[in-house]
């Protein structure tokens, strides 16, 4: 966690879902929820999480958001949010300094253990981000072609599940994520996301992440990548990583 005159700095994380809107400040027990869904514009995202966390104070903000992000900007409007993400303005929104990342990107910071990590995010699409030394990188695998005219999301997202059924999506899971693990050269892949808990076993060198890890990754998010490595490895100890049956 960063530090400002010797006192600790309180983090409000804020994780933006399809159904809801999770939120949780540093030193705090629980995460509280607001709703979401399509009507939810990002004004009245702040003016909820505000409303929410009045009794919780905090020094500065943490948000993923649920699409590409780039210069700490949403890129684009969300595909099953309200609008106006874009151009709005967060900072004076919460009177804070604001952080601003892909949600992939949060959850792949939290579940950090050391070394160089893939996080694969395995829900509605497909999520992707590398995590190297406590560097991170978003990644855009989603769109990129597979086979036959598809791109990974259309096979290892929900729409893929959807149309192969589980016992193929299992299958392409298993053959798709150790080449992905080979191509990035990583030590381990996470794998999170709402649709993992279908999975019966996991490929070789992965671990299942946690949605809780979003508000580890929002923590980290604030501390200097040389900080992040040795937090990771003094907090969670790294293991090898192996095959784990359901």
């Amino acid at each position: 966690m960063p530090q400002s005159g010797g006192t600790r700095v309180k983090i409000l994380v804020v994780d933006v879902g399809g159904n809801n809107v999770k939120v949780l400040v540093s030193g705090q027990g629980a995460p509280r929820k607001v709703p979401s869904g399509p009507a939810l514009t990002a004004a009245r995202m702040a003016a909820s999480v505000r409303k929410a966390v009045a009794d919780w104070p905090y020094d500065a903000v943490a948000i993923g958001f649920p699409g590409p992000v780039a210069d700490g900007h949403p890129a684009k409007e969300p595909a099953n949010l309200g609008r106006g993400w874009v151009r709005f303005d967060y900072e004076r929104a919460f009177g804070k300094p604001v952080r601003l990342v892909n949600d992939a990107v949060m959850q792949a910071l939290g579940s950090y253990r050391g070394g160089r990590m893939l996080f694969l995010g395995l829900g509605t699409g497909l999520g992707a981000a590398l995590v190297v030394e406590g560097h991170i990188q978003p990644l855009e695998i989603a769109h990129l072609p597979y086979r036959d005219g598809k791109t990974y999301e259309d096979f290892l997202g929900k729409r893929g599940l959807e149309r192969m059924g589980k016992k193929s999506w299992r299958r392409l899971v298993g053959e798709i994520v150790p080449r992905l693990h080979a191509a990035f050269q990583v030590d381990e892949v996470v794998l999170g996301g709402g649709n993992v808990k279908l999975l019966k076993a996991l490929p070789p060198a992965c671990r299942l992440g946690s949605n809780a890890h979003a508000f580890v990754g929002g923590l980290r998010l604030w501390e200097p990548a040389g900080v992040r490595r040795r937090r990771a490895a003094l907090v969670v100890p790294r293991m090898k990583a192996r095959r784990v049956a359901a």
